[in-house]
């Protein structure tokens, strides 16, 4: 089966740039519509319909950022007119394709599914201190001692301060999911930690220790700039959230940077942010579950529609592990691993929401 989902996908993927129907990838397959779309879906917890929206409109970024004539990227993947295209566009970025190509802000990537015989999704390594020389060649000035990098995790600060990645500057960890449990609007004061030692289920003095202590330079130190590390993903968009709206509220006056990533491929988009309206989104999103009013950068837009989707019951996760639940906890794990890159979920909510949904 992994093999013939392999096929589909790869016809699919010969097909972006033209028209394309299930019945021509059924005849292709030599199997009905509904069993091609029914084991599409089951395998990789995605229609073949959203894969190619996706796909479609994650490659036509490329195009955008290379600036072809947003007519011509259109037509070439299939859309009968520039209006349409746009509009699924802003659906799923958030912001329509000529605000994309003026300010070439990042957007989560969509890369082409690939099995292998084990059915696990396969993923590339590629080497964090070649990225990081890049940086360094291209802005050496947040290599200085003035700067301050805070990193999505205890794994990556880790990595950063023993390798001194980033030369001479001071480090943090963000040691976080603030894409589950409860929030207050006012970021780390007693209310704060209360609030999310008791989601956590952590003693109040545990999470001090565990968050609170290790971002003692982003409490007592000033900065001309912090760079945040956060990947793609959902669960580091919320966190990067979470900081941001924290510089908001202490009024943080120096220069902000945005290296975001892929976890499996480890290529950082550089972008400085502005600050000013992440506080009432942070609000809005993570303390009172609604879309934002305030217009954000694709990569951020897209983690919040993903966040809000997976507070509902009935979510694409949800759906997988209920479609799935006779596998056994660690296997299931590594296929949502594998399958909702995009959540970003770690093993401990993925086991929680395992056992809620069975």
């Amino acid at each position: 089966m992994n093999e013939q989902i392999q096929h589909m996908v790869d016809w699919i993927e010969s097909h972006l740039k033209n028209q394309l129907s299930l019945d021509e990838l059924s005849n292709y397959m030599g199997y009905s519509p509904y069993y091609c779309s029914f084991k599409f879906h089951q395998l990789t917890g995605i229609s073949i319909r959203r894969y190619v929206l996706l796909r479609r409109l994650y490659l036509s970024t490329e195009d955008l950022a290379n600036n072809k004539k947003i007519i011509d990227v259109a037509f070439d993947y299939d859309y009968s007119s520039q209006e349409a295209y746009s509009r699924a566009f802003k659906t799923i970025f958030g912001i329509n394709p000529k605000e994309y190509q003026i300010n070439k802000m990042p957007v989560q990537s969509v890369v082409k599914l690939t099995i292998n015989k084990e059915g696990e999704w396969c993923n590339l390594d590629i080497s964090r201190k070649i990225e990081v020389k890049n940086l360094q060649h291209e802005k050496s000035e947040l290599f200085d001692k003035d700067v301050l990098h805070i990193l999505n995790g205890q794994v990556m600060y880790e990595e950063f301060k023993e390798n001194r990645l980033m030369g001479d500057s001071d480090y943090a960890p963000f040691n976080e999911a603030m894409c589950v449990n409860p929030t207050t609007e006012q970021i780390f004061d007693a209310e704060f930690i209360n609030t999310r030692a008791s989601g956590h289920q952590d003693s109040v003095e545990g999470y001090i220790e565990k968050v609170i202590v290790p971002l003692a330079n982003l409490f007592n130190k000033e900065y001309k700039c912090i760079v945040l590390w956060f990947g793609e993903d959902m669960f580091c968009q919320m966190n990067l959230l979470t900081i941001l709206s924290y510089l908001e509220q202490s009024d943080y006056g120096g220069k902000v940077f945005l290296n975001s990533f892929r976890e499996d491929e480890f290529k950082v988009n550089q972008t400085e942010l502005k600050l000013g309206h992440y506080d009432s989104v942070y609000t809005e999103v993570l303390v009172n579950h609604v879309k934002p009013s305030n217009k954000l950068f694709p990569l951020m837009y897209q983690a919040i529609c993903i966040y809000l989707d997976m507070l509902k019951g009935d979510n694409a996760v949800v759906k997988y592990i209920k479609k799935n639940k006779d596998i056994p906890t660690s296997e299931l794990i590594k296929r949502l691993f594998a399958l909702f890159p995009t959540v970003g979920y770690g093993d401990l909510q993925y086991i929680e929401l395992i056992n809620r949904t069975r």
